[in-house]
């Protein structure tokens, strides 16, 4: 197993774990009515900060699908296992990359996961 790789995993485990939950009490929670599970209420209750978020957070969704893309380009190809690995793991770095980057330029530096990815693409690349 491949300490960096394992790093990478845990790191993005987290970080989408306290994404979700960070997101569910500082923001979605105030925007439900009825108890409902999708939040549907949000033109009062979103400040600046989180309109920077939820729109880095919606590009990110784009950026995602295409580092799987490139994944799944891979995967259509006759190449060798060793190949699959590095377009998979580099496509996650780009992906990861890119994504806080994002996050880092839309909410200027305020809001953490721009940090959590960029450690998940440093780990991706030193592997």
């Amino acid at each position: 197993m491949h300490p960096y790789l394992l790093a990478a995993a845990i790191a993005a485990a987290i970080v989408g774990l306290v994404h979700s939950v960070l997101g569910e009490v500082l923001i979605f929670s105030r925007m439900r009515s009825d108890r409902q599970i999708i939040p549907t209420v949000g033109k009062p209750l979103l400040h600046e900060r989180h309109v920077r978020i939820l729109w880095a957070t919606w590009h990110i969704a784009s950026i995602f699908g295409w580092a799987l893309a490139a994944v799944l380009f891979s995967l259509a190809q006759p190449a060798s296992e060793m190949l699959l690995q590095e377009v998979v793991v580099h496509a996650i770095a780009g992906g990861m990359f890119a994504s806080g980057l994002l996050v880092l330029i839309a909410t200027k530096g305020k809001h953490p996961g721009w940090l959590g990815l960029l450690v998940v693409a440093a780990l991706c690349w030193l592997s």
